[in-house]
């Protein structure tokens, strides 16, 4: 940030005192009774969480959907050789990233319900078409127009969450929505289950094809729902005006403005100064590398499976107890998270512990009957790892301020994220089968090193959070006031590093 934006930060803060009587959102956080925010917290939950949590699930259940349709025939119906079958998800990611930042700009420029809705319909669409694929260049095209679509759903809800939530709300819901991935599967491996179980009768019907036309035309029509219900406060048609009032004084206290601060405007003193900032590249190398596990596990996670000495069908229903797990575990971390401050970063470490077991478990043990079981406890108790990235992912939200230098931590975080899971299908090569011990050894290392970014991470916010105690301590500033003020400068577009009242979340 340059130093007039420095100076007109701090002259905010300076003033804050008398700017706050001429900002609406100052003056209506005084008018409204914490029975208020609360019924309307409850009516927001009612109308987002349902539709976040579907549309999020379905988007890690279609993407991933490759890897149970190529156990149902999908790489011998269309003729796939070698490595193409792992391109089919290198692709994704690789339009995925690509398409990144321009998917996030329209988000921030645009109404970000609407956009986010059309993109749920495309990708809807697209998934549909899969169905119809006879060959590796339809199946690579069709998978990068996927991942084109796709990539604004993730980094959309997160900002969807910064603008409707308190900073301590954004871990349990963004676990809510992310938890979506657990519960659709269960749905979805049931239905799955039931258009694969057709192949025992009939060895010609295609199965995978029935499961993409399914998939398809479910994500369509949540799509649709989106258009009516999702968006910002400003956007929502089922808020009244006065409601709409207490939803943006309800979020002031973050410290990061409301959902139309710094909408039009790109700031490049800001996205400098994210260049500059450590905690910028925390995030995307942590996204990074919890991803790489992450792209080996959506392509790969059903043929290991199978190479375990189980049927296609068996791998179906075993999953549900996965998923199961995986939501029950989301929502306990997600209520650790809310009631015990500043737990998020030790969940992310501590998730990692099982999976690093897990994975080296499945690449020591040999494929054999006697541990068929064994290795599947293995790959069970890998299901924590992706906690590290969701709870990520709430980070930006909770401790990124200014608009442009938070779209830039967020791209980056996906950006990561892309490069991981490119990288996660392609160590998974063809002539390691059906074992794949590189590809299995490398997830180990790279959560490994994820936990010791992860404690790197936390050490910073925490001297940042000790320098601002001894500042309000020598000012002789409470914690009452440190707020009010906190919320006038984070109202003006200023960034976290600027904001002398800042406290970062961890």
């Amino acid at each position: 940030m340059g130093s007039i934006e420095k100076v007109e930060c701090v002259e905010v803060q300076i003033s804050h005192s008398s700017s706050i009587s001429t900002s609406e959102s100052h003056e209506v956080s005084h008018q409204y009774t914490d029975e208020e925010y609360k019924r309307l917290r409850r009516k927001i939950d009612r109308y987002l969480l349902p539709l976040m949590w579907l549309c999020h699930g379905l988007q890690q259940v279609d993407k991933g959907s490759v890897g149970t349709q190529a156990t149902f025939g999908l790489r011998e119906d269309t003729g796939l050789v070698g490595q193409q079958f792992a391109w089919l998800t290198t692709m994704f990611y690789l339009t995925y990233l690509i398409f990144e930042l321009p998917s996030v700009v329209l988000l921030q420029r645009y109404p970000m319900g609407r956009v986010l809705s059309l993109y749920v319909i495309c990708w809807g669409i697209v998934v549909l078409c899969i169905g119809f694929a006879q060959n590796f260049a339809q199946l690579v095209t069709l998978r990068a127009l996927q991942g084109m679509f796709e990539c604004s759903i993730s980094p959309g809800f997160l900002l969807v969450v910064g603008t409707w939530y308190k900073t301590r709300e954004h871990p349990s819901r963004a676990l809510v929505f992310q938890s979506g991935f657990a519960g659709m599967s269960i749905m979805t491996d049931a239905i799955v289950y039931g258009i694969g179980s057709v192949t025992n009768k009939n060895p010609d019907f295609q199965a995978w094809r029935y499961m993409s036309f399914f998939l398809g035309s479910v994500t369509v029509l949540a799509g649709a729902a989106c258009l009516l219900f999702l968006g910002t406060p400003s956007e929502v048609r089922w808020l009244s005006a006065e409601e709409k009032k207490i939803a943006v004084a309800r979020v002031m206290e973050n410290n990061t403005g409301h959902d139309r601060t710094g909408f039009k405007d790109w700031k490049w003193d800001q996205a400098r100064e994210c260049l500059t900032d450590p905690t910028f590249w925390f995030a995307g190398l942590n996204a990074t590398l919890n991803a790489v596990p992450n792209g080996a596990l959506t392509s790969f996670s059903g043929i290991l499976n199978t190479t375990f000495g189980f049927t296609n069908l068996q791998v179906l229903i075993l999953n549900i107890p996965k998923y199961c797990f995986t939501a029950l575990y989301f929502v306990l971390v997600g209520v650790v998270a809310t009631k015990k401050k500043n737990t998020r970063m030790w969940i992310m470490m501590l998730s990692n512990i099982t999976p690093i077991v897990g994975f080296l478990l499945i690449a020591i043990l040999p494929n054999d009957p006697q541990y068929k079981w064994t290795k599947w406890v293995a790959h069970f108790i890998t299901s924590p790892y992706i906690t590290s990235t969701f709870f990520a992912w709430s980070l930006v939200p909770s401790n990124v301020a200014g608009r442009t230098k938070r779209t830039l931590c967020t791209t980056i975080t996906f950006v990561g994220y892309c490069v991981g899971n490119m990288t996660g299908t392609q160590i998974f090569r063809a002539k390691d089968a059906p074992r794949y011990v590189p590809g299995l050894i490398a997830c180990t290392v790279c959560l490994t090193a994820q936990v010791v970014v992860i404690f790197v991470w936390r050490m910073v916010y925490v001297m940042r959070n000790r320098r601002l105690d001894m500042r309000m301590s020598e000012l002789g500033i409470t914690e009452e006031d440190r707020i009010k003020a906190g919320k006038e400068i984070g109202e003006s577009d200023c960034t976290d590093l600027h904001n002398p009242f800042f406290r970062y979340a961890m």
